[in-house]
């Protein structure tokens, strides 16, 4: 698996999240198993049956996350210019066809929140942009079609 790339804020979040799961989600979800398997005849229990699914779903998602955590690389902040698009930029974009601008934070995959305004590394226009400077105009191609971009303002 490659190397995932995230802020310490990131990184702490996703270690609280997975001890949460395992000192609330566990024990609950044990003792849900427990009071089923008290009700008698397993072979005909949905409770027991809904119990045991809801723990192997919160058991892959704390392997998943744990294997994330263990890929990551985190961004020295005290390292991020302004010179060119990278990542933990604020890159405040115009699209050239309807003079709309937006400003997003181009964010590691496991950090993208849309209702933030940040967005993952990964994704078209955060490819396009990456490396880019303040005025430049860059294609890119979005799920409506190709898209001018004019790079307005990079910042931190």
């Amino acid at each position: 698996m490659a190397a995932t790339y995230m802020t310490e804020e990131g990184y702490n979040k996703l270690l609280a999240e997975i001890n949460y799961m395992e000192t609330v989600g566990r024990p609950s979800i044990s003792a849900q198993i427990a009071e089923a398997r008290d009700k008698g005849d397993l072979s005909e229990n949905a409770e027991y049956d809904a119990a045991k699914e809801a723990q192997g779903i919160l058991e892959a998602k704390i392997a998943q996350m744990k294997q994330l955590l263990s890929n990551a690389r985190l961004i020295n902040e005290a390292q991020i210019t302004t010179d060119v698009v990278q990542i933990m930029n604020k890159v405040k974009i115009r699209n050239v066809q309807n003079n709309t601008v937006m400003t997003y934070t181009l964010v590691a995959d496991s950090e993208a929140n849309l209702k933030e305004n940040k967005i993952a590394v990964s994704t078209p226009i955060a490819k396009g942009l990456i490396g880019r400077k303040v005025g430049d105009v860059v294609e890119i191609t979005v799920p409506s079609g190709m898209v001018k971009f004019e790079i307005v303002e990079i910042s931190i």
